[in-house]
């Protein structure tokens, strides 16, 4: 894809891998800085640089230092104003705009870096910090794109960094008793797992704001909240939150909620890369017979099929369908007609030969089917639950970084998220491949369009990152950055 160049030119001093102690004024040492790596400093706490500050980025950091063994040292947003809750939270702390100069700056005053930005600046952040060393908290997704994802997960154990990806229900006690449930044959072997959300719930399936409001928000620095995407001038309602429902800034339903929902099959069942993928997508209609096309806007609800090679924990495929929009699969018959079907809004059913089991968001509350049966299960803790549960995501974290690489086992470190996160984009690759059109000519000279990404199956090569027979979809596999923006 062609490249958009920004009239705004960067000028942000290039980054750079290392760098002297900064001048006086520090107030937080980092734990390293006294004796090396592996010093424990007096205080025993671990230096936190945040970057994206404000919304899930302030529970964030907050939760690292609620933990008890972090100090907040370092704040980063591109909006002044959305991060003035941690800024007031956590005063010491210096404030920057952007990351590269905070990383510049600061990198011997910083020990791990928590990055909770929009979808497609999450790799160029992360990749940032794992040069210096440092380990990395990245909220959900992992990445924006495909080779995003396989980048970061071979990084992190380039750079030998501790990483943790913010899926917190990777953490929680459901997903480990659905684990032992299922190790326990209490449904048998696995063939059909359904996983639903009432996501999105932002705009969807609508075409891209025509050119007005388009005065850039008080505080806001627009060029370096687009960072890696195409420049386009600023919309009024994309910040903080609506961004989510653009192919070039978010993921979609699948990027938001996939990481928490698709997460509990993919781990119970010991899953990797589908082996093919294909998808139907809702469709908004703008008149009769008109249906409307707008490729820069996820659409308004889509059901994936991948199919998964079986695994040391199935005994034959794994077919895993995914649903949003409100979209959700058949009632299960042994469900009583009152009973809430998984949470309300999201879920997950197991389909096994000898049973079903259901459970909510995170993996909470697993239930067997008919639920009855829930109380007569008596299966052993054979996993270790994590303190604090979900809670404890963030605690697991911090001590795993203070802890060193390797030295303690966390819930969703990359080797995990990572494989995870491509699975969720492989399926975007078909949803949004159902938009890619050709324009033909009949042989009276009128043009229509064809849709040949509609009605297939795509096969998916692993190793190369490919989709074998569709190679339109593959431009999706990687996207080309908005010059002045690498990976590493």
């Amino acid at each position: 894809m062609k490249k958009k160049e920004s009239p705004k030119p960067n000028s942000r001093r290039s980054f750079i891998k290392t760098t002297a102690l900064a001048t006086a004024g520090i107030s937080i040492i980092p734990r390293h800085v006294m004796g090396g790596p592996g010093f424990t400093a007096p205080s025993d706490k671990l230096v936190v640089a945040g970057i994206g500050v404000g919304g899930k980025g302030e529970s964030d950091i907050y939760s690292f230092y609620k933990s008890g063994k972090a100090e907040i040292g370092f704040l980063c947003d591109v909006d002044k104003s959305r991060a003035a809750k941690s800024i007031a939270r956590f005063p010491k702390a210096n404030f920057y705009t952007d990351f590269r100069e905070m990383l510049d700056k600061e990198a011997k005053h910083i020990d791990a870096v928590s990055i909770s930005t929009p979808d497609h600046g999450h790799a160029v952040q992360a990749m940032a910090a794992m040069e210096l060393g440092k380990p990395v908290y990245v909220q959900k997704p992992l990445t924006h794109d495909i080779y995003e994802a396989r980048q970061l997960t071979e990084a992190a154990q380039k750079y030998k960094v501790v990483t943790q990806m913010g899926n917190q229900g990777a953490s929680g006690d459901g997903v480990r008793k659905v684990q032992e449930w299922i190790d326990a044959g209490l449904i048998g072997n696995v063939k059909t797992v359904y996983v639903w959300t009432d996501r999105p719930v932002w705009p969807q399936g609508i075409p891209w704001p025509k050119d007005k409001n388009t005065k850039v928000a008080k505080d806001l620095d627009w060029d370096l909240w687009l960072n890696t995407a195409p420049y386009k001038k600023y919309r009024e309602g994309l910040v903080p939150f609506n961004w989510r429902g653009w192919w070039d800034y978010g993921t979609g339903a699948l990027g938001d909620m996939g990481c928490h929902l698709i997460e509990v099959p993919y781990r119970v069942l010991g899953l990797g890369h589908p082996k093919d993928v294909q998808c139907s997508v809702g469709s908004v209609y703008v008149d009769e017979f008109k249906r409307g096309y707008f490729p820069e806007s996820c659409p308004p609800s889509s059901h994936a099929i991948m199919t998964f090679p079986k695994t040391e924990k199935t005994t034959e495929d794994v077919t895993i369908h995914w649903m949003d929009g409100g979209i959700k699969p058949k009632r299960p018959e042994e469900l009583g007609p009152n009973e809430t079907f998984g949470d309300g809004g999201n879920g997950v059913l197991f389909i096994g030969d000898k049973g079903k089991l259901m459970c909510g968001t995170y993996g909470r509350n697993p239930r067997l089917l008919p639920t009855s049966k829930t109380d007569e299960v008596n299966v052993a803790e054979t996993y270790k639950r994590v303190p604090g549960g979900e809670e404890g995501h963030y605690a697991q974290w911090v001590e795993g970084a203070i802890a060193g690489y390797g030295k303690m086992e966390l819930s969703s470190p990359f080797e995990i998220a990572g494989p995870l996160t491509e699975t969720l984009l492989i399926a975007n690759l078909a949803i949004r491949g159902y938009d890619v059109r050709n324009e033909k000519k009949r042989a009276n000279g009128d043009r229509y369009f064809e849709y040949p990404g509609r009605d297939i199956k795509m096969l998916w090569d692993s190793e190369n990152m490919r989709v074998t027979n569709f190679d339109e979809a593959n431009q999706f596999v990687r996207r080309d950055y908005r010059d002045g923006w690498k990976l590493s």
